[in-house]
Formats: structure tokens, C-alpha cells, sequence
């Protein structure tokens, strides 16, 4: 995809995160520092109405309304107008993928409760009203509840009250709606209690209304559309009638809350109300077995949209459209998209949505430029590529976060490093098998409701098929849990009418055989049906259509399973290099070679030259700065093994040993204990600043012991082992001796660990694509996994820092950086190395978003490659495995530690370094990096002109 008929194709985007102490005003106070700096988009996070103080914006209650805590709609406006006048667009976050429905504040949702499948909103939700649970018929369930049913009646925890003409079931903070035709009794028996003679006017109205209340359609009867809508004003008007006459007779309004007491206070009755609902209240732990709509992931107050309804998309996407049309909004990114049942056929949705917007004209697979840019979230496993057809910009770059991550790890050093890593933890799995033992997991456990659904579809398939339809129930829930936890990609995209993408049926081939291997004594045939209808294999029409919508309802599971199995699981399990644990990255893949790089980065090129390129994000488990210091240890395993088999012995007196039921158990577990030592490596403040620290520490570590699910999970909190962890932790930062062995270790890789952040964020804003910093990134990012990524930034002292950076490079810029590099610690020599490098793609912007990239041969310890476009060149060039290079006799790899190596440049001529001001005369094409590297450690050139 190479344009946007809008005309706008974003620079360089700077990700805010969003939430109400940070709101649109906010926002607006840094966009000189932002246009300083060098961006040309803003991009924002989810700006739609969310969750009450939601922190993030993925819980959207409301995609038709600006979120107010943000400053609603005028606040966003005024926003994209002060933009505008710096000559900046504003990218925003959109979730099509589903909606937050906790604590009653989604009306769509409370809507659903109220009226089941008689709501006017019935088909947003993707419910499943016919479960194989009977006692589910027409019915969603609400896992909310705190103990078993029961129980929770018995104690009285559920009540029926009554504010002016509604009644809700309150569950302490929780107001859940009542079936307006659930109430009819409750009405008739608050007129029989009325003091008023029957003659009363008032007392015969209110008869009326349960009568109207109980001559109410039954939400199952599937109404249509009018129908429905008149099922909601007739509601309406009962509400409104009620409360007008409660307010005007104090006698009817007793009378109501006497029949609310008696009703509270006898449990059958109560218990007979709340079996009349459009849901059922259920122990929260039943979610994973039972849950019958779809979620985002395993989160039960998240649930997942129809976005394939056009009535749906529609609604959706109105008010983000009308932003489109009116210039507020330049372009999307869009999350998890791999959620959809069609996500092609929702990029094209969009994009036709956008050219109608703006008014101009688009054919879907045409060479003409898109309508909008768009950029979708899409986790792409090793040796994947996004399919071509897709009518978007690229992805938000974490295919592009983990090759590059993976240039600053020693290959070299694979084998030792896994070895120590067994030796340590005791661990013999390699990743694969993690991997696949984790999503099995999740199959059992959170996601176990999904398999179950899935499994009673396929059974109803093979009923139909007299070859298959003796197979069990739990024979095809078994193959459909060993093919998912086989799969070797996140999903497929097979579509209506049974079309898919080049490559789909061998990864479900694939995904089949293996999974045929690990279960021998399961059927053979079974496996042979599900090949057949994933692959959509069919006899006839009819067959290819069931087919086809069971294949595109198993693609929405898959890809959750792989993100909780992988991101939220194995992550946390296997850690022998937490740097390569990152999201849209393989952790068994250990670092990328630069001639793999490059090659990656010139496919990219080709196809996806505007894709967004990410360093950190509101996702990654780890800033970019604190992977950036754990690579560094993949050059020096014999060194780390020395430090781990010392802190060892520090670490028995915080450590027991405990029993459980397969043996003895070690607290805290050897993966959690080594997975924290580098956590600590990686995030021990650079400024020397531990305030808050410790707490951060044990925040990260009872999160990261919970995802693994090996000795606490989330579901099951053990306090015991939690203790026993943050103890560990408290007790070796106080020990002088780790203190001292830590700090120890820390000094010697962290400048190699300072060079690995500045050379990847010199890459990632001269790479071919569009780069994102994340907020605060333009300095040192040593943070840790969510919520610890979403901190504060201190915008002032960056602006501040700015301010004496711009001044001092005008005048003596070589000083300058020799002068930051010195004094890294505090972050501005990484603001220089993004500051000049973003005034470089403002001066040269069809160099940078246009030119070729060309690979440039520079050895091991150097990844080089050049932009050219027309007669505009730039040569970029950044040390890896400095530590290895510098053999740790001094803390920068230059001058003369670079010997007698030369780079190749593509043409003579002088060369400016943008970093450092230094001119460069090349003859025979070559310079030697002892000459180029000998007062700062990075290149970005500029050639000038011809010798």
C-alpha cells in the first residue's frame, strides 16, 4: 500500500496514553514540545466513553460518544485543531473488537439484561442464546457473583430496589436491571397493599401497569425490529407512568416499597424473580466453563461484538467517521483485530466507510492509494507475512519490535545461555513445548466455555454427516484442543464462501499432524474431520456453508488461546533471556543476525512501506531500555553464571522448600527467581534513584508469578507464595552483599546496555516505515510491564532538556555529544540521538518515507544500511555486541577498538553526521569506522555532495 487519498501519511507518530488525569487539555500543552521534537502525528490512545477512570481505554462502554473524562468531544476537537495549526494529524486507537460491560455503564449492554433477545441491541453481543446448558436458554450469564448462588440469596446479598419508576437487583455495588415484564407481580402485589380505595384513580393506574407490564412479548420470542423498538418505548412509559404516580401519591409509593421488603425478605419468591431474567447470576468461578458470549480473551467485562453485522458496524464506526469527514481524526489504529470473524472484510468496511467521508473515490483491490491510513494490531509469528490483500498500511509494528530487538542478542551464545538457563531453573523444555503445554492450559481452564461451544458446533456437524457422527462429544472437544495448542500461527483468515489467504490450509495441515502425533490413541479419523472442515473440504453447498461459519468461528478462538498461552503464559514460564519474552517476538528464537534483519526489513519495504515501527508500547512486557541492558547478558554467559551461582547462596535464607503433592516444591520457584534477577538488571534505575523502586519490583513479580499459573494464578491467588516472593525480594536488597554484586554487575553492562537503546532507536526512526515513540521513550524507558508502562512522563524537563539540547547543537554539537554520552545516565543523550534523527525526516521527508533501503556490509559489530532516493542519500550505522567488541576495556566502542574495519558507503563525496556535526570526505567509497566512530558511538550521515 503506498498512499492515502486523504493526502495524509504520517511522519513520525509520539503514543499518548490517555485516561483523566491526562486528557485532551493535557495533550494539547505538549504538542510544542512534540513539534519541536520532531513529530508529525499525534497518536492516541482509545478516546471513546470507557469504564468509569479507566486507565487505558480498551473497556469502551460507548463508541458513539467521546469519552467526557477526557473532555468529550470539544476537548478533542480543540485538540486536533491546535494539531492542525503545528501541521500535525491525530492517529487514534479504535477497538472494534468488543465493548467493556462491567459495573452497569454500558446502556447497550444493561439493555441486553434487561430485555434479552427482545433488546433493540440484541445483536450487537455475540451471544449464544441455544447453549447445550438448558437452564441457559435465552438467558446470558453473568459470573459476578462471590460464592455460589445460593449462599449469596440465603445472606440476603441480592435485593430488589426501587429508585422513582425503575427497579434493579442490587448485588452491593452492582445494580443489575429487571425484566420489565419480571415485574408485573411485584406491581399487583404493591395495588392489592394500597391504603387507596379502589375507586382511586391512582390505585387503578397502577393496576394497569402490571397489567400492561404482564401482557409484555417474552424477550424469547425474537421480535422484529419495530417491535423491538416499541418493546422499548412501552417500557419506557410504564417506567415514566410509575414514577409519576409514586411521586404524586406518598400512599402508592409505600405500597410499592412494602411489596419490595416482603419480596426481599422471602427468599422462593426472590429467588423466582431472578429466574424470570433475560440472565443468570452465577459464582464467578463458573465463567470458564459455562460463559456463553464471547469475551476478549478470558475477561468476563469485556464481550466481543458482531463487527461483521453491517447494523453493527454502522453504529460503531458513525461518530469515528464523521471525526474522518471532518478532519479532527487523520487515521486509525485498530485493536486486536485478529478477534473478528472477518477481519478483511472489516478493513474494506472501513475503508469504503472512509472514502464516502471524505468524499472521494476508492475500489477495493485497486493499485489507487487507500481512503485513510490504518494500521492494525497483528501478532506475526516467525517467517509469517500479512496478507497482501488487505486493504491497510501495516501492521503497529511488533513484527518489526522483535527483529530489531533480536540484533542485540549474541546468537553465538544460544547454546550456553540455554544450558545455564536448565542448569539454574531446572527446567528441560524448550519453548515449543511450553508453548503448546501452556495453551492446552487455557483450553482447560479459562478458555474452557469457548472450546465447549466450539465443541458442541463441531458435534452438530458430525450428526449431520454419517461418516463422523459417531463421534463423542469429548472426542471432538479433545481433537479441537490438541489442533489449537498445535497451531502454529495466532489464525487463519478463511471467509465466506470458503475463500482464504495463500498458506491457510498448510498451517491447519500442519497444526493437524502434529496434533495427530501427540495423541496416538485418539482416532485417527477424528483428525481427519477436522482437517476437512477447517479446510473447508465440503460435498456439497450447503456443507461448504457450515463449513465455512464453523472454520471462521474456530479462527476467533485460536487466536486468543495463542495470545493467553503465549503473552499472558509461556512468557512468564520459559525465561531464559527475558528480552526476547516480548510481545509479537518468539522467545526460542535467540537474536537475529543482521543479514536476516535487513532481509526482513526489505520485504517490509516492499509490501508495507508505511507500517508503524515500535520500540515499547502500552503492550510490551519491558521498555525497550530494560530489554535493551538484559541483551547485553547474552554476551557474557560465563560472567552471569559467576553472579547467579553468588546470589544463590544470598538468596536461601528468603527461599523454603515446601511439599506438594508431586514432591517437594522450591518458594520462590527457581523461573521466578531467575526471571526477577534480570528484572532487576534491566530496570535498576539508571539515575540512581531507587525511591519506589522495591514496590515496583514486587508489583511486576507477583504479576509475572501469577501469568505463569506454576504456584499463584489469578483465579487463585496464594497469599503464602506471593509473601514468600516480595520477602525475597525486600531481604536481598537489603543484603549488602547481592546490593553490592548487583550494583556490581549493573555498572559493567550498563553503557553497553545505554548503547543498545540509543543504536535501536536510531534504526527504528531511519528505517523504512512510519516510527512511533512511545511516551517518554525519547528517553530512557526502563520500565516493566503494564501498569507499570502507563507511569507519569514529566513533559516539563523533557521541554526543558529540549530546549538546552537545541541550543548547545546549533553551536558546538560535537561537544555536546561527547559531553551527553559521558553523562548518559540521565537520558538526554537518548533525547539527541531522537531529536536528530526526527529533524532529519522533517528535512529529508521523501527520503525517509520513500527511499530504498540498501543493506550495507559492516561485519558482526555493525548494522549499516543507507536511504536513497533520487540524489538524497543517508547512511545510518550503529554498534551491536559492543561489550563483546570493546572486550570491556572501555565503556564506548571507539576509535581505534574498531581497527582497521571500513564501511562501504554508496557513493563518494562528503558526508555530515547529524549526531555530531563531523564532516566526512569518502574516496574509493570507504570509511574507516576508527575515523567515523572516534568521538561518538552512532552515524546518521548526510551526504552533501560530490568530492
Amino acid at each position: 500500500m503506498t498512499g492515502s487519498a486523504s493526502g495524509r501519511l504520517p511522519g513520525t507518530t509520539y503514543r499518548l496514553q490517555l485516561h483523566k488525569d491526562f486528557t485532551f487539555a493535557r495533550a494539547e500543552r505538549v504538542l510544542d514540545y512534540l513539534k519541536r521534537l520532531g513529530i508529525t502525528d499525534l497518536y492516541l490512545s482509545p478516546i471513546w466513553a470507557a469504564m468509569p477512570g479507566s486507565t487505558h481505554g480498551y473497556d469502551v462502554t460507548d463508541h458513539a460518544q467521546v469519552n467526557p473524562e477526557l473532555g468529550g468531544r470539544k476537548g478533542l476537537e480543540r485538540l486536533s485543531a491546535a494539531a492542525r495549526a503545528r501541521g500535525m494529524g491525530v492517529i487514534v486507537d479504535f477497538v472494534p473488537n468488543h465493548m467493556g460491560v462491567g459495573g452497569g455503564h454500558n446502556p447497550y449492554w444493561e439493555d441486553v439484561l434487561e430485555h434479552g433477545q427482545a433488546s433493540r441491541y440484541a445483536h450487537f453481543f455475540d451471544i449464544d442464546w441455544r447453549p447445550l446448558k438448558r437452564s441457559l436458554e435465552g438467558k446470558v450469564l453473568l459470573p459476578v457473583l462471590g460464592d455460589q448462588y445460593g449462599r449469596v440469596l440465603e445472606r440476603h446479598e441480592l435485593k430488589v430496589q426501587r429508585q422513582g419508576g425503575r427497579f434493579g437487583l442490587h448485588y452491593y455495588e452492582r445494580v443489575f436491571p429487571l425484566s420489565p415484564r419480571s415485574l408485573a407481580p411485584l406491581l399487583h402485589r404493591a395495588e392489592q397493599l394500597c391504603e387507596l380505595s379502589e375507586a382511586s384513580d391512582v390505585r387503578a393506574e397502577l393496576a394497569s401497569l402490571s397489567l400492561q407490564a404482564g401482557n409484555l412479548p417474552n424477550a424469547s420470542a425474537s421480535p422484529d425490529a419495530a417491535e423491538r423498538a416499541s418493546r422499548a418505548r412501552e417500557t419506557a412509559v410504564i417506567q415514566r407512568r410509575l414514577e409519576g404516580i409514586a411521586q404524586a401519591s406518598p400512599s402508592i409509593a409505600r405500597a410499592l416499597d412494602v411489596a419490595v421488603r416482603e419480596l426481599n425478605s422471602n427468599v422462593e419468591q426472590l429467588d423466582h424473580l431472578v429466574q424470570q431474567q433475560n440472565y443468570r447470576l452465577a459464582f464467578w468461578r463458573v465463567a470458564s466453563e459455562q460463559i456463553n458470549y464471547r469475551r476478549f480473551f478470558d475477561i468476563n467485562e469485556l464481550a466481543a461484538l458482531r463487527m461483521e453485522d453491517p447494523r453493527v458496524f454502522e453504529w460503531a464506526h458513525r461518530l469515528l467517521l464523521e471525526l474522518v469527514q471532518q478532519g479532527v481524526v487523520t487515521g486509525i489504529r485498530l485493536d486486536h483485530t485478529d478477534g473478528l470473524f472477518d477481519p478483511a472484510g472489516y478493513f474494506q468496511a472501513l475503508q469504503e466507510g472512509a472514502a464516502r467521508a471524505l468524499g472521494v473515490t476508492w475500489t477495493p483491490g485497486s493499485p489507487d492509494p487507500l481512503p485513510l491510513y490504518v494500521v492494525a494490531e497483528k501478532i506475526l509469528e516467525p517467517g509469517e507475512a500479512l496478507p497482501d490483500g488487505w486493504p491497510i498500511h501495516g501492521t503497529t509494528g511488533y513484527d518489526f519490535l522483535a527483529q530489531l530487538n533480536g540484533v542485540f542478542v549474541d546468537d553465538g551464545n544460544a547454546q550456553e545461555m540455554s544450558a545455564l538457563y536448565r542448569r539454574v531453573t531446572g527446567d528441560p523444555d524448550p519453548y515449543g513445548e511450553t508453548l503448546h503445554d501452556t495453551k492446552e492450559l487455557i483450553l482447560r481452564s479459562s478458555l474452557a466455555s469457548e472450546l465447549n461451544g466450539l465443541a458442541e458446533r463441531l458435534e452438530r456437524l458430525a450428526e449431520h454427516d454419517l461418516r463422523w457422527r459417531d463421534f463423542t462429544l469429548s472426542t471432538l472437544r479433545t481433537a479441537l484442543r490438541e489442533v489449537i495448542a498445535c497451531f502454529p500461527v495466532y489464525r487463519t483468515y478463511v471467509r465466506q464462501g470458503g475463500a482464504r489467504e495463500p498458506g491457510d490450509d498448510a498451517k491447519i495441515r500442519h497444526a493437524v499432524r502434529d496434533a495427530r502425533a501427540l495423541n496416538r490413541d485418539l482416532d485417527g479419523s477424528v483428525f481427519d474431520f477436522l482437517e476437512a472442515v477447517l479446510t473447508v473440504d465440503a460435498q456439497d453447498e450447503r456443507q461448504r456453508q457450515v463449513y465455512t461459519d464453523f472454520a471462521m468461528t474456530f479462527q476467533q478462538l485460536t487466536g486468543p488461546v495463542t495470545a493467553k498461552g503465549a503473552e499472558d503464559t509461556a512468557f512468564y514460564r520459559y525465561v531464559r533471556l527475558l528480552s526476547l519474552n516480548e510481545v509479537g517476538s518468539d522467545p526460542a528464537l535467540f537474536g537475529t543476525p543482521p543479514a536476516s534483519f535487513h532481509r526482513q526489513t526489505q520485504e517490509r519495504t516492499a509490501h508495507w512501506p508505511h507500517a508503524m515501527l515500535a520500540g515499547s508500547t502500552h503492550d510490551t512486557k519491558r521498555g525497550e531500555d530494560t530489554r535493551a541492558r538484559i541483551s547485553v547478558l547474552s554476551e557474557l554467559p560465563q560472567t552471569w553464571a559467576a553472579y547467579l551461582s553468588a546470589w544463590s547462596r544470598l538468596s536461601r535464607p528468603f527461599e523454603q522448600t515446601v511439599q506438594g503433592l508431586r514432591g517437594p516444591q522450591h518458594w520462590p520457584g527457581h523461573q521466578d527467581t531467575y526471571a526477577l534477577y534480570q528484572t532487576m538488571l534491566g530496570a535498576w534505575p539508571l539515575d540512581g534513584n531507587l525511591e519506589g523502586f522495591q514496590a515496583r519490583l514486587e508489583e511486576y513479580a507477583i504479576k509475572s508469578a501469577r501469568e505463569a499459573k506454576l504456584h499463584t494464578t489469578w483465579a487463585n491467588p496464594n497469599a503464602e507464595y506471593e509473601g514468600q516472593l516480595t520477602g525475597l525480594i525486600g531481604g536481598l536488597l537489603e543484603n549488602s552483599d547481592f546490593r553490592q554484586g548487583l550494583e556490581e554487575l549493573h555498572a559493567r553492562i550498563s553503557p553497553y546496555g545505554a548503547l543498545n537503546g540509543l543504536s535501536a532507536a536510531l534504526v527504528r526512526l531511519t528505517a523504512p516505515g512510519v516510527p512511533d515513540t512511545y511516551q517518554g521513550s525519547e528517553g530512557w524507558n526502563q520500565s516493566l510491564v503494564d501498569p507499570d508502562n502507563r507511569r507519569p512522563v514529566d513533559y516539563a524537563l523533557l521541554s526543558r532538556q529540549l530546549a538546552r539540547l537545541e541550543k548547545r547543537h546549533a553551536s558546538a554539537p560535537l561537544r555536546l555529544a561527547t559531553e551527553l554520552l559521558e553523562q548518559y545516565q540521565d537520558g538526554a543523550v537518548k533525547q539527541l540521538v531522537v531529536w536528530a534523527a526526527l529533524q532529519a525526516r522533517q528535512q529529508e521527508p521523501e527520503l525517509f518515507s520513500e527511499g530504498r533501503y540498501v543493506p550495507l556490509k559492516a561485519g558482526k559489530y555493525l548494522l549499516s544500511f543507507a536511504r536513497e532516493h533520487q540524489d538524497r542519500l543517508a547512511v545510518v550505522a550503529v554498534p551491536r555486541l559492543s561489550l563483546t567488541l570493546t572486550r570491556e576495556q572501555q565503556p564506548w566502542p571507539l576509535g581505534e577498538v574498531w581497527g582497521q574495519r571500513t564501511l562501504r558507503l554508496p557513493r563518494n563525496g562528503r558526508y555530515r553526521n547529524l549526531l555530531t556535526g563531523e564532516r566526512f570526505t569518502v574516496r574509493g567509497e570507504r570509511l574507516a569506522l576508527a575515523k567515523l566512530l572516534e568521538f561518538f558511538p552512532l552515524a546518521l550521515l548526510i551526504w552533501e555532495a560530490s568530492d
